[in-house]
Formats: C-alpha cells, sequence, structure tokens
C-alpha cells in the first residue's frame, strides 16, 4: 500500500483522503488553513445530475457581458489586464459552443451520477447523517425566454436518461403548499438531491481522524522537491513531508500549487457568497434554483441557505455587499412570503470556486510528475462531485481501471 500526500482539505481533498484509507493507503492531508473555513462548508448542498452543462456554454459570453454592467448581478468578470485572467478568457471562448456542451455532456452525466450513489452508500454507513434528501430540485422561472431555456434542457436531460420534467405553476404550488409562488413554471429535476454541507464536512473529518488519517492545518506548500520526473518531498510550514504518491486538492489554489510542481493548472477563483436564515415554520421543503437570478434557495438544518454570484478575479477576502444584496432581492420576486434580511457582513459566508475555462474538472495523474494526480477544478459542482472524484482518485492511484471513463477530464487536454 502506498504513502499518500493530499493537498487541499476541501470535499475534494477529504473525499479522496476517504476512499484512499479504505483502500488501505496511509494518508496525510495538508491545508494551507483551516479545513473548516474551506469553499465546502458554504455550498448549497446540491447534488446535481441536472448540470451537465459546462459552464462554457452558447449564449454565456453575452449575458455575461451584460451583467458586467450591474453590480447586483450574479456573474461577473472584473477587467484586468492579468494574464492569468486573459489567458483563461481567450480558452473559455473557445470552449463556449454547441459541440463542446455536447461532448461533455455525457461524461458529467456519469460523474454525478456516480458520485450519487456514493453519496447514498455513505449515508447508509454508521454514523453518517448529513441530512442526505431526494426530493429533487425545482428550478422556477418567471419569463418565457427562461421557460423555454428549462423546456430545451429537460429534452436533453431525459435524452440522457436522466428523471426531469417541467412543471406548471399549479403543480409547483402543489408540491410547496408552504410558500407563495409568483412564477410561471419550473422544472423539477428529480434526479437530484441535497445534504447538509457542514455536517458533511465535520462527519468526515471525524472518521478520517478517527481511522488513522493524518490532518495537518495550516502548513501550506512551499517548495517541492523532485528528480527523475518524481516528486522526492515537499515542505510545508516549514516541515518536511515524503510520500509515494501526492494529490493537488487545492480548489482555487491549486494553479498557485501547479506552479511549485512546475505545472501550469489553467483555472480562475469564482467568489460566491451565500447567508443562512432561520425558517420556523419550514416553508421551504425541496430546494430551489432561480433561474434569471441564478441564486440557489437550500433548506438546512432548519434554516434556509441562499447563496449565489460568481465573480471571476483574484483571491481577495473583500465582500462585495451589492452582490449579497442582488441575492437577497430577487428572493421575493419568486417567493413574495420569503424576505430574507440583508445579512451583516460577519454572517455572510463567502468561497472561491474553481473554475476550469471548458468547464470540466481535472481527474486523473500528471504527465510531467508520475506519482502525482491532480484533482480539481470542479467550479460550483465541488460537493456534488466529491464523492466520485474522491473514487477515481483512489483508482487511479491503485493503477486500476477506473469506475468510469475519465478522459474528458484529464489534466492534460
Amino acid at each position: 500500500m502506498a504513502k499518500v500526500i493530499i493537498i487541499g482539505g476541501g470535499i475534494i481533498g477529504l473525499s479522496s483522503s476517504y476512499y484512499l484509507r479504505r483502500a488501505g493507503h496511509e494518508v496525510t492531508v495538508l491545508d494551507k488553513g483551516k479545513i473548516e473555513g474551506n469553499c465546502s462548508y458554504g455550498n448549497a448542498g446540491m447534488i446535481v445530475p441536472s448540470h451537465f452543462v459546462p459552464l462554457a456554454a452558447p449564449g454565456m459570453v453575452q449575458q455575461g457581458i451584460r451583467w458586467m454592467f450591474n453590480r447586483k448581478s450574479p456573474f461577473y468578470v472584473k477587467p484586468s489586464l492579468n494574464f492569468r485572467l486573459i489567458s483563461w478568457g481567450l480558452k473559455f471562448l473557445a470552449h463556449a459552443n454547441s459541440r463542446h456542451v455536447e461532448q461533455s455532456a455525457v461524461p458529467l452525466r456519469d460523474l454525478s451520477l456516480l458520485s450519487k450513489r456514493l453519496y447514498d452508500e455513505l449515508a447508509m454507513e454508521p454514523g453518517f447523517d448529513f441530512g442526505l434528501k431526494h426530493r429533487g430540485i425545482l428550478a422556477f422561472y418567471k419569463t418565457e425566454q427562461a421557460a423555454e431555456e428549462e423546456a430545451h434542457l429537460v429534452a436533453n436531460g431525459r435524452a440522457l436518461g436522466l428523471d426531469m420534467e417541467i412543471l406548471s405553476a399549479a403543480r409547483c404550488r402543489a408540491l410547496q403548499p408552504g410558500l407563495e409562488l409568483d412564477v410561471l413554471g419550473a422544472a423539477h429535476y428529480r434526479c437530484d438531491a441535497h445534504i447538509s454541507p457542514n455536517r458533511l464536512m465535520a462527519l468526515l473529518q471525524e472518521n478520517l481522524v478517527a481511522n488513522d488519517v493524518v490532518v495537518v492545518e495550516e502548513h501550506g506548500v512551499s517548495e517541492v522537491i523532485s528528480s527523475g520526473g518524481r516528486i522526492r518531498k515537499i515542505i510545508a510550514g516549514g516541515r518536511e513531508f515524503e510520500a509515494d504518491e501526492y494529490v493537488i486538492a487545492a480548489g482555487s489554489w491549486s494553479p498557485e500549487v501547479g506552479r511549485m510542481f512546475g505545472l501550469n493548472i489553467p483555472l480562475m477563483p469564482g467568489k460566491g457568497y451565500s447567508f443562512m436564515e432561520k425558517d420556523a415554520k419550514r416553508r421551504l421543503q425541496i430546494p430551489a434554483l432561480l433561474c434569471e437570478a441564478r441564486v440557489a434557495v437550500t433548506p438546512m438544518d432548519g434554516s434556509i441557505r441562499y447563496g449565489g454570484t460568481m465573480e471571476l478575479g483574484k483571491l481577495n477576502r473583500q465582500v462585495n455587499l451589492n452582490r449579497v444584496r442582488g441575492i437577497a432581492e430577487a428572493v421575493p420576486k419568486y417567493f413574495p412570503g420569503l424576505r430574507p434580511l440583508m445579512p451583516a457582513e460577519k454572517d455572510i459566508w463567502y468561497g472561491f470556486r474553481p473554475a476550469s475555462p471548458d468547464g470540466l474538472p481535472y481527474i486523473g495523474r500528471s504527465a510531467r510528475l508520475s506519482n502525482l494526480v491532480i484533482a480539481t477544478g470542479h467550479g460550483m459542482m465541488g460537493l456534488s462531485l466529491g464523492p466520485a472524484t474522491g473514487k477515481l482518485v483512489s483508482e487511479v492511484i491503485a493503477g486500476e481501471i477506473t469506475g468510469m471513463d475519465i478522459g474528458a477530464f484529464s489534466p492534460e487536454r
């Protein structure tokens, strides 16, 4: 069995650790900060086989340009002469076409369905109650244009074997009797599910520690020593760490980490925001996506989590209150009875989604370093795709035939 070091303690890193440890490997997780502060904790908690269309899709460029002039819009790219952003943008433009969408649909579907099956298995394990519920997701729309887009998505999803359906406003009200709705209708992604990310991450950590996985926080990688096409050791937090295999699962920090390994990992951090409000009456039972507003609304542990936005740019700790205000103001336009208050800045969570230019994650071995595996670039679907990615990482390290074809996710593409 191998000694493995995983760089990154988010859902991808912890999931990889879980499956590697189950396979008998000796695992150490290194994280540059505190694990409880990473992107996975503030996630909307949605498991989404319905999301088989990558971010790089036709129409996204034009829509993104229109949104750039709205301070409360759900998507924003800060104009910059940053070479990395320009390079990423050119790659994004090259992939924003129907051919790429068609080629990506089956790999994304298969990765999502594998992850959903693994979540089901994980929920059956003793001590793993992370609030998994199979109620689907309702994607509500208010305009004819969004209705047409959702109908097209549902038709394509059904052709891929996914359980999806268009519902009238009346049928939506029957499914959510505790909510007042102001919508034309919704797409019901019955193939989807949702969980409590906070509980999942805490339980995963507890399980790993109980099974002798070493978790080392506040130890960012500062140096990599390699020779002969192999990593010999790394320096993190002033300490030396040696292993047989290494995994980069550092989310939006993966490009920075990758450069120390001599790699170029094309990713941009997409900042997202979320906040919670108590829902004592439990009016919301089924998670919702507000199509035109690009807002996610999820029932979670007696509260509702509101989340959204994608700010592409540099890593920073600034909270853009206009973006959060845009989330809060969008909700009552669909649910007149839900009027979330603008939260205090201290109650606003934010995190960075690692967005690849073609909208697909990177999963597989590095061609440059034979004992390095890359697992990053999941964008907004890190939580949804965590278990599948972790299982695939364990199979790659074991030299096994992977449970699904991962060619579309090659880090060398």
